[in-house]
């Protein structure tokens, strides 16, 4: 299958892009980060840098690599969790213009596939319009919405220490995401069992 990984080198995409390639999927890793393009393409991917908010870019961009599926696990938050609270805003866009974007770009390539991330816990206050105008619209392009609970392990908020539930640790849910490409439309919930 040919898959367009949106944030192929965030927490979650790391982890993925090698576990999709070792499956002999053909993989375009999306980064808006020259500087991570090259570990993108150590991976045996094609690196794609681009900017999820060029819209034009991103769906020229898709065309060209014509996936079977496009994986959005994109987000927008800080490295240190003491601005996390401060950061919502770009997170909800990236929710929301980016999976937009993202969606236009799949249809006009005519990618028969669609899985997006999401959250499994109640967002705080203010974040949620957000979430649930992307998991919508994700849906109603008959698209896979994955509620995974918080990430916890290396790399994560969580590296020692895992969070109160909904939970999973970030290897557990990489490898859960790679069984789940065929999925039918729907959300499903990727979390440890309590």
């Amino acid at each position: 299958m040919r898959i367009f990984l949106a944030g192929a080198t965030g927490v979650i995409g790391s982890r993925l892009l090698p576990l999709l390639v070792g499956a002999g999927h053909e993989v375009a890793g999306l980064t808006r980060s020259p500087s991570r393009a090259a570990a993108i393409s150590a991976s045996g991917a094609t690196a794609v840098v681009h900017d999820v908010y060029d819209a034009h870019g991103l769906a020229t961009a898709v065309l060209d690599f014509a996936p079977d599926l496009v994986m959005h696990q994109l987000t927008d938050l800080p490295d240190d969790v003491a601005r996390l609270a401060t950061s919502g805003e770009a997170n909800s866009r990236i929710r929301t213009e980016g999976t937009t974007n993202l969606l236009a770009a799949a249809a006009a390539a005519g990618a028969k596939r669609f899985l997006a991330q999401s959250i499994a816990w109640t967002p705080p206050a203010g974040r949620g319009d957000a979430i649930a105008t992307h998991e919508s619209a994700v849906l109603a392009a008959g698209g896979v919405v994955l509620r995974y609970g918080q990430f916890y392990g290396p790399g994560t908020y969580y590296e020692t220490t895992p969070p109160a539930g909904p939970r999973i640790h970030v290897d557990t849910a990489a490898a859960r995401t790679l069984a789940l490409l065929e999925e039918p439309t729907g959300v499903v919930v990727v979390v440890d069992p309590e």
